[in-house]
């Protein structure tokens, strides 16, 4: 154990991937809230090759003053990304997670407990940005969403026939529907003075060229960067900005 610690050290002062970076512990209840699957570790895995001592893909560490993890779950992105902000000592960076269930809030904010890093979150309980306060607009420089990517079931028809798990996979009639609603309200919340990304899952079970030519359309340079291949589909993590 101290030898592995001892290598993470060197690669760190070497600005250097955090690939050893371990993983935040999380509880959950499985029946109401999104279980972290393929897709969060999709972007885990991601940021472990792309974050250093002091880039974040490309964007230098002293740019970064705020990163929101949306639809945040069981807090697992916002929580990883607090713990490599504290473990390089970037502590100006503030890191925000919001959710549409209140559920989900309480889960993240007792995996923040757990980790050991209480109250350093900010959470805002919201769908999408409709609870955001106006001083958060234009601030961000990193937003991740893992949003509900896959076409819904003919049996939900109306938000009422919704429970809270649905909330979790349900991305509308053609799976990017809340996606793209996302994509339209993100540009007002994005610091464009500075280098931004935004950084989300789609699936291969939607029309992806149709999605396309809608991000692009929104004024987003979008690229895929990782995918991974799962049963009956691909799930790609795509990384847009605004131009």
């Amino acid at each position: 154990m101290q030898i592995i610690l001892y290598l993470y050290q060197i690669r760190i002062n070497k600005g250097e991937i955090i690939s050893l970076f371990v993983d935040p512990k999380i509880e959950y209840n499985s029946e109401n809230l999104y279980a972290p699957s393929d897709d969060t570790y999709l972007l885990i895995d991601y940021f472990k090759r792309k974050i250093t001592k002091k880039f974040f893909d490309g964007i230098s560490l002293n740019e970064i003053n705020k990163i929101l993890d949306l639809g945040t779950g069981t807090g697992i992105l916002a929580i990883f990304i607090q713990l490599i902000a504290i473990k390089l000592s970037f502590y100006k960076i503030k890191i925000y997670a919001s959710d549409i269930l209140k559920d989900a809030i309480y889960c993240a904010k007792y995996n923040e407990r757990l980790n050991n890093i209480n109250q350093r979150i900010i959470f805002i309980h919201s769908n999408l940005f409709r609870s955001f306060p106006e001083e958060l607009k234009y601030k961000f420089n990193i937003i991740i969403f893992n949003p509900p990517y896959l076409p819904s079931s003919n049996l939900i028809i109306n938000e009422q026939t919704k429970i809270n798990i649905d909330y979790s996979w349900n991305g509308g009639s053609k799976g990017y529907e809340i996606l793209i609603d996302f994509l339209k309200t993100a540009k007002m919340y994005l610091n464009c003075h500075k280098m931004h990304y935004i950084y989300f899952i789609s699936s291969s079970r939607t029309d992806l060229n149709e999605l396309n030519i809608m991000i692009n359309n929104l004024g987003y340079q979008n690229e895929v960067v990782d995918k991974k291949h799962i049963f009956f589909e691909d799930i790609l993590l795509n990384r847009a900005k605004l131009v």
